[in-house]
């Protein structure tokens, strides 16, 4: 449970709590047992989610709407580790620094879908899940 702070653009306005739901569905994320609220720019998700995974997952592409300035996590299970993306990161530097092993870029490229689309798309300010059981699933 925390606070995660997001990348927001000043003049974005803050989505409406059906637009961040609906954006969150078209990813095929299963958010049954949690519920979605926003209060201004910050997203509050509370409940218990189907697995710890679509907890994170969930809590990743509602933070990287445009408009949400944090996501508030009130959903039962572990703390999520996330990593922002700097200018001169790739995949391989995040896992040589997160997971020990740049050849490990793949699980953190998995741990994203389906909010990447290809491991070479990432952008400085970006949020991403980083893995912390040994693998992603997907």
């Amino acid at each position: 449970m925390g606070l995660f702070n997001f990348w927001k653009k000043e003049e974005d306005p803050a989505p409406e709590a059906e637009a961040v739901k609906e954006q969150i569905k078209d990813l095929g994320l299963d958010t049954s047992g949690m519920d979605i609220s926003v209060d201004g720019d910050v997203v509050k998700v509370t409940g218990k989610a189907v697995s710890q995974e679509v907890k994170e997952k969930v809590i990743m592409a509602a933070g990287n709407l445009n408009g949400v300035a944090a996501v508030e996590d009130e959903v039962e299970g572990a703390a999520p580790v996330f990593h922002e993306v700097k200018k001169g990161d790739t995949l391989w530097k995040i896992a040589e620094d997160t997971l020990g092993d740049g050849s490990r870029y793949q699980e953190i490229f998995e741990a994203n879908r389906p909010m990447l689309s290809d491991p070479d798309k990432i952008y400085p300010g970006q949020m991403l899940r980083i893995p912390q059981d040994g693998g992603a699933s997907a």
